[in-house]
């Protein structure tokens, strides 16, 4: 059986799910060409061909399209990457790229980020083609490869050597949103991202004066390093900052819960979320990564750290220059990965039709836009004049800490949540 031909219905999901999991697109490690060969399989057997990209040996995006109903309308493109962070074999319960089916869920690196989201868009796709319904206008299809490293050898490759492929593509739609958290007995939110911040990745390096453990070193790399990642560490979080992706998401919770309470308060009824949402209100800096030295009693002559930064629109510049004052001038900085923030337009009719198709499945549906903490592909797109926006539709267990699975261990999906997410996605590819 080819993957085109994958038995009918809403378990296709399920199926598609196990499939992807099952192929190691581990970002670095992996290539993505055999998930992107699995999905080029499943979009030819409803007709769809699709464009190939190739930089470097196995690091494959694809492309495609489907007609719609209205050829007048601006197309809507839906993008979705292919590759995953690494996993740990020892630190997860189950196997990691197992993709096994157990109490309701499917787990394995990649059902959340993205590869269960992959399976809700071919999916739902299935459904239209199986009815003969399809959607109201054209839609763009790009599933690309090294997002998870910053996207230059996908999207970012893609999009500068093909931009006509999305020429007449007005809005986006990716991942980090979409999901759910129950506000009240009458009403659920269902996040939509309409902003991401800005991500800084840079390397801090540290020189000295290499000796022997045991002598007075007044020079020493470690120890340079060390304060300076101290003095970040010690950076004092300002008030929060507002952005417009916050302050509605903050009008739409007052409306919602009708209780004249401060912000921190609305918040706090987000549960898991809250530390999503609080993240998407201020610049942020953590350090990841710290090596140096080769032996216990060796003063290494260098030491280097890696720190990712965040930052909200409008602070690129005026952050960066805060953290590199920080650090001071004894290290020396080098810029690994710069992405910037984006924001998309709040008065669309695209949010409306997102409400509608939600609450077809559930009548308590509520969007609530935010402030996205991740960044996506909608770095690059954003570029080409597309109002990009987070959402693939997922209802979810309130007591599942759905944030916590991204790239971590035990990530897992439950089942009902892909399939809610194929009604919803169907419903809207044919309403808007």
């Amino acid at each position: 059986m080819t993957f085109g031909e994958l038995s009918p219905g809403v378990e296709d999901v399920v199926a598609l799910t196990q499939h992807l999991v099952r192929i190691d697109t581990s970002n670095p490690g992996g290539a993505e060409k055999p998930a992107a060969e699995l999905v080029a399989d499943v979009l030819a057997g409803i007709g769809i061909g699709c464009h190939w990209f190739e930089p470097e040996p196995g690091r494959v995006s694809i492309v495609g399209r489907i007609a719609g109903r209205d050829p007048t309308l601006p197309a809507l493109l839906l993008h979705a990457h292919l590759d995953v962070v690494p996993a740990i074999d020892s630190d997860w319960t189950r196997d990691p790229f197992g993709g096994d089916l157990h109490d309701g869920y499917i787990w394995g690196r990649g059902t959340v980020d993205m590869k269960g989201p992959v399976a809700i868009t071919l999916a739902a796709l299935q459904r239209l083609s199986r009815r003969g319904q399809p959607p109201r206008r054209d839609v763009v299809l790009a599933f690309f490869a090294d997002e998870e490293a910053g996207g230059a050898l996908g999207a970012g490759y893609v999009t500068q050597s093909s931009p006509e492929l999305f020429a007449d593509c007005a809005e986006a739609i990716g991942e980090v949103g979409g999901f759910s958290h129950t506000l009240t007995t009458d009403h659920r939110g269902y996040f939509v991202s309409t902003a991401e911040k800005g991500v800084w990745w840079a390397r801090l390096r540290a020189s000295g004066v290499a000796g022997h453990g045991s002598m007075i070193n007044p020079d020493n790399s470690i120890n340079t390093l060390a304060q300076a990642l101290v003095r970040l560490a010690d950076l004092t979080a300002p008030a929060p900052i507002r952005t417009t992706a916050t302050d509605s998401l903050i009008e739409r919770l007052r409306e919602v819960l009708a209780e004249p309470v401060v912000d921190d308060d609305l918040l706090a009824c987000l549960g898991h979320f809250d530390r999503m949402i609080r993240a998407g209100r201020h610049n942020t800096i953590n350090a990841t990564q710290v090596s140096g030295g080769y032996k216990t009693n060796v003063v290494p002559a260098e030491a280097s750290a890696t720190i990712d930064a965040r930052f909200l629109p409008g602070h690129d510049c005026s952050f960066q220059r805060q953290l590199t004052e920080i650090i001071g001038p004894a290290v020396a900085l080098e810029t690994l990965y710069h992405g910037p923030a984006v924001e998309a337009a709040m008065d669309t009719p695209l949010l409306g039709a997102i409400a509608e198709a939600l609450r077809g499945s559930d009548p308590m549906a509520t969007v609530l836009p935010y402030m996205s903490t991740a960044f996506t592909d909608a770095k690059w797109l954003h570029r080409l004049g597309i109002q990009c926006y987070g959402f693939t539709p997922m209802r979810l267990p309130d007591d599942l800490d759905f944030t916590a699975l991204f790239h971590g261990a035990n990530e897992r999906v439950p089942v009902d949540s892909l399939r809610f997410g194929v009604d919803v996605l169907s419903r809207l590819l044919t309403s808007y």
